[in-house]
């Protein structure tokens, strides 16, 4: 489409629509996957590794399969005379549905009973006993990256994505990918700089815990594969089972509804290839359910290691970078290649920097598969670059938004890829950002024990590409419209949004207007629900549908001789073309960015992302000193997500986003020992945010701004308000009592042990 700076005038998009589907939601009648139950169905319980690696030699199923109500017990063996070639994945076709001969973390799917009962499965699977010689395991990505301990001996690209065309993984190493970007000479600048700051910071492995667990169906009868799925990609699920099964993509049904949360951990494929294996070996329909506990074995966020150096004039302005962040990507890449590209390339920041050195590597090791989480890196990469923004300050005396300002990244200025930056509105975040907390206002700092302090900090995410997505409209004979596309509404509001631009652009009112539920029988292609990009990619595609069902209304208007269509009585024109109420007009739309795959040697492209997601946060908090116990009195949010094309749901979207990061800052961490077993999977050890372990006082705000080439000047807002949590929080603590943390989570644990530590230096000194 062709883009302008001049903002369209809005009738209905801009202002703020209640959800259309938040009376069945929360009259219990909203539809979710697990209430799916077919003729027949029987359920599936999985048997797990409880080594992180080693040879799988055996797997004693006969006493499991002894219980009554048992089906059948299922090995890899079993998967193989169904699926010959049962591997998957979106980077790498590395995951077996099962485990064959080897086992690669605690936790590895190895065995499934399948019963009558979800009862009976549980009990017999308690019965199934795996023989496995176990091998020595790595668990820390630095180690991994170094190690002789290969969890895989060769890797097999899958070739989903046009930019990743070229994976081919790194033979006799633990490596999946590397990803560079190169900029100027990062060496001769740091030789000629003032100073130089180095740091290493570290983040912790955490899971979505999304409240509706992982579900699948599966009824595989008559060549045909029918699957009701909780899944964020629906498009991507029917031809990955396709592509298992040898089938043609007409020969598999991906069904879905809504979604009770997913946040990246239900994409691509992850119980569907099982739930369709099993349905192959029983001939009925089997329910493959996880538990909470199972879902922290599944798919996690990546732990990180991120050194960053920073060379810095007189002035404060940093004139070169030098990033290495380390992923660890678990035993299986899922999308983790993904990530360590798309997010890797903003290691930087959004910072304008004259020389640039990136290495972002994703690494195998021997712990629970990690891929997408809400934010898709950013807020990894973000702890590291805002801490180090504060250190730098600190260290250079001046005020953490000044430095922030001097060095920023402003509309025309070159990213480090050397994209140029357009419609980014990072200065006026962090203006807006300030203005609200009232930066320029001294704060109480306290007296006695308990002290006071403040942070700020701001990051960018480039919304990923090259993707497409297609949508149709229908219009019904009596006026009533339907949106069609699979695009999935897991809690983000998206269905309400389509609706929406429907009604902006063909005049009838959103609720008029349904969305249906994807089917990949009848919906069309999106390449997946994820990374903010539904409102700007699907919104395209949506505006577009929408203009060609209006075009086509227009046409027959003049066919029988009226003169404009009155969107308050569409159904008059059918019944003047008909004689009758019938017939229907059916619009489609393709919606597909422009991108410029990056150099594969310097990571530069002119076109690296559509539109760039910016997001800031300040934070003010009181230390107990004696304690290292903390309470954050107030916390600030602000986000550029274009125009606000429903501001009722972008406010809650930047409070919901905000308060899951502060879980992964605060309180998340699954704990591993020594062999990789984790201690804490469930949510009686793992804790998630409850209503008193949030700030009191939650600001939030959408700045004024325009995405020219956005649809009806808008883009994604799902993600931005966790970027600046955790390093606000952590300059917000060092402000207050001098301890500075480097490893998430803040804990007041870590910050009692930097008490002593200070004030045993104070004391020898």
């Amino acid at each position: 489409m062709t883009t302008s700076t001049e903002r369209p005038s809005l009738t209905r998009l801009g202002k703020g629509l209640r959800r259309l589907e938040a009376v069945d939601k929360v009259t219990g009648r909203a539809n979710y996957t697990h209430h799916v139950s077919l003729p027949g169905m029987l359920h599936a319980k999985i048997v797990r590794s409880h080594v992180a690696h080693g040879r799988l030699l055996g797997v004693n199923v006969e006493e499991a399969r002894a219980v009554p109500g048992v089906i059948g017990v299922y090995t890899g063996a079993d998967i193989l005379t169904v699926i010959p070639e049962p591997y998957y994945g979106p980077a790498f076709h590395d995951q077996p549905i099962l485990a064959i001969d080897k086992v690669r973390y605690v936790g590895e799917p190895l065995a499934v009973v399948v019963a009558e009962s979800p009862h009976v499965a549980e009990d017999a699977a308690g019965l199934v006993m795996a023989d496995i010689e176990e091998l020595p395991a790595v668990l820390d990505e630095v180690e991994a990256m170094h190690s002789d301990i290969y969890v895989h001996d060769s890797l097999r690209p899958a070739g989903t994505f046009a930019d990743l065309k070229h994976l081919s993984g790194i033979r006799d190493t633990n490596v999946a990918l590397t990803f560079g970007v190169k900029k100027g000479n990062v060496d001769e600048a740091f030789a000629r700089a003032h100073r130089v700051f180095k740091n290493t910071f570290k983040t912790q492995q955490v899971m979505h815990v999304p409240l509706e667990p992982m579900v699948s169906v599966a009824d595989v009868r008559h060549s045909h594969a029918y699957v009701y799925t909780a899944s964020q990609t629906p498009s991507f699920a029917r031809t990955e089972i396709a592509r298992l099964l040898g089938w043609r993509e007409n020969q598999v049904t991906i069904k879905t509804a809504f979604l009770g949360g997913g946040f990246g951990c239900k994409l691509y494929v992850k119980l569907e290839p099982l739930a369709v294996a099993l349905s192959m070996l029983c001939h009925r329909p089997v329910r493959v359910a996880l538990t909470m506990a199972e879902q922290f074995y599944t798919i996690t966020r990546h732990p990180t290691t991120f050194r960053i150096e920073s060379a810095v004039d007189e002035s404060g302005r940093i004139t070169a970078r030098r990033c290495e962040v380390l992923w660890n990507g678990g035993a299986y890449a899922d999308i983790g290649p993904r990530v360590t590209q798309k997010s890797g390339f903003t290691a930087p920041g959004p910072y304008d920097i004259e020389h640039v050195d990136v290495s972002s590597v994703a690494i195998y090791t021997n712990r629970p598969p990690a891929g997408a989480f809400r934010g898709f890196g950013i807020p990894q990469l973000v702890w590291a670059y805002e801490s180090q923004a504060d250190i730098i300050a600190r260290a250079l005396g001046q005020d953490p938004l000044e430095f922030r300002l001097r060095n920023v990244l402003s509309d025309g200025k070159r990213h480090a890829t050397g994209t140029v930056m357009q419609d980014a509105a990072i200065p006026a975040v962090l203006k807006r950002l300030a203005e609200r907390f009232g930066w320029d206002q001294a704060i109480e700092r306290g007296t006695g024990r308990k002290r006071r302090g403040r942070g700020i900090g701001v990051g960018i995410k480039a919304c990923v590409s090259p993707t497409t997505s297609v949508a149709a409209v229908s219009v019904a004979a009596d006026g009533s419209c339907s949106v069609q596309g699979n695009t999935v509404d897991m809690g983000q509001g998206s269905d309400t949004v389509m609706a929406m631009i429907v009604s902006e652009v063909i005049g009838v009112p959103a609720e008029s207007v349904s969305v249906v539920s994807p089917d990949t029988d009848a919906s069309p292609y999106d390449m997946a629900t994820l990374g903010s990009r539904s409102t700007f990619h699907m919104g395209h595609a949506v505006r577009l549908a929408a203009e060609d069902a209006l075009a086509k209304l227009q046409a027959m208007a003049r066919e029988v001789g009226v003169d404009r269509v009155d969107p308050n009585d569409l159904g008059m024109l059918f019944v003047r073309k008909f004689g009758m109420q019938a017939g229907t007009i059916i619009g489609t739309g393709v919606y597909k960015p422009t991108y410029q795959s990056p150099d594969k040697q310097t990571g530069q492209s002119e076109d690296i992302t559509p539109n760039w997601m910016i997001g800031g946060c300040a934070m003010e908090v009181e230390v107990d000193t004696e304690t290292g116990m903390y309470t954050i009195l107030r916390m600030e949010n602000v986000v550029d997500c274009g125009t606000a094309l429903n501001p009722l749901v972008v406010d809650t979207q930047i409070s919901g986003s905000a308060i899951m990061q502060l879980g992964t800052v605060t309180l998340e961490e699954m704990e591993f020992d020594e062999q990789g077993q984790l201690r804490n999977a469930g949510l009686s050890e793992y804790k998630i945010p409850g209503i008193q372990d949030i700030p009191r006082y939650i600001g939030r705000e959408a700045v004024d701004a325009y995405q020219a080439n956005g649809p009806f000047g808008g883009k994604g807002v799902g993600e931005s308000a966790a970027f600046g949590v955790a390093s606000s929080l952590a300059a917000a603590i060092e402000d207050a009592v001098g301890v500075r943390i480097t490893d998430l989570p803040i804990r007041p644990e870590k910050i009692w042990a930097g008490l002593q530590a200070r004030q045993g230096q104070e004391s020898t000194q």
